[in-house]
């Protein structure tokens, strides 16, 4: 009764590797066009996961479906607002450009705030500051550099696939047991190593430069711990994942909780090397 095992799971692993090669195109796709085909795209992506989070910590489906709502806010109107797609223009790029960011920041700070007090629920005003504020960092960068989009994209989708091979390929001590019993030492090294290399490409195909050139290890060390603090937080609810939508992949967030601080994380670089 044993033997089916070993086709499962080589089934299961050409199953997750379609899927993820379908999701990669229509990034990619995506980030290309920029303007409302990309808006819409970040929309679904952060709706799916404020209804994956309220699914996990057991929330009434209305409350989770108002912070969907909410987050109109930040994928949909404060970028129109303070970006508009229609006059996106990458290669004007300024200190007073991101001013516009920080007001963004504080509209959902405030989202956040008001989403808690009508819900009376702390966890999903966190769940709703931790999906939108890289949602919104997210557009900013497509209207302003959609090629250092493509980069941080990069730079996390190699961080996923140098931890994996080298996780599996070496093993050796684990990195977090308690936390995520599969996650060695080894695939953290790969990960921030094979990282390190596709940005410093990526960076230089992308004609980006500094710093981005060399940010690639410390953003692939921050993918692993997004994914880290997203198991901690499934382990404390006791689920395996965050939903099922994505055939291999478990839910929207599962995939996309390394890329939620890399997105922040490159904003605030950016930001930060202009002024």
């Amino acid at each position: 009764m044993s033997e089916p095992a070993a086709p499962a799971a080589q089934s299961d692993l050409l199953t997750r590797f379609a899927a993820g090669v379908v999701m990669i195109a229509v990034a990619c796709v995506a980030i290309y066009l920029g303007g409302w085909p990309f808006r819409l795209l970040v929309a679904a992506g952060a709706a799916a996961m404020m209804v994956e989070w309220g699914n996990m910590h057991g929330v009434v489906r209305g409350w989770t479906w108002l912070g969907v709502a909410l987050l109109a806010g930040p994928t949909l109107i404060l970028p129109e607002i303070l970006f508009p797609a229609a006059e996106r223009d990458p290669a004007v790029i300024s200190p007073e450009l991101f001013d516009q960011a920080w007001m963004g920041f504080a509209g959902i700070a405030a989202l956040a705030l008001l989403y808690t007090l009508l819900s009376r629920r702390l966890t999903l005003g966190w769940g709703f500051l931790y999906i939108a504020l890289p949602s919104f960092a997210l557009l900013v960068l497509n209207w302003a550099w959609f090629e250092l989009v493509f980069w941080l994209m990069l730079v996390t989708w190699a961080t996923d696939i140098f931890a994996y091979f080298a996780g599996r390929g070496i093993g050796g001590p684990k990195l977090a047991p308690k936390i995520s019993p599969n996650k060695t030492w080894a695939g953290l090294i790969g990960g921030m190593a094979g990282a390190a290399v596709v940005g410093a490409a990526a960076a230089w195909l992308f004609g980006i430069g500094e710093p981005f050139i060399w940010l690639g290890a410390p953003m692939g060390l921050l993918a692993q711990l997004g994914d880290l603090y997203e198991s901690r937080v499934k382990r404390r609810l006791g689920v395996k994942d965050s939903g099922a939508l994505l055939p291999g992949h478990g839910g929207v967030l599962d995939r996309l909780d390394g890329l939620l601080p890399v997105v922040l994380a490159t904003l605030l670089v950016l930001i930060a090397s202009l002024a």
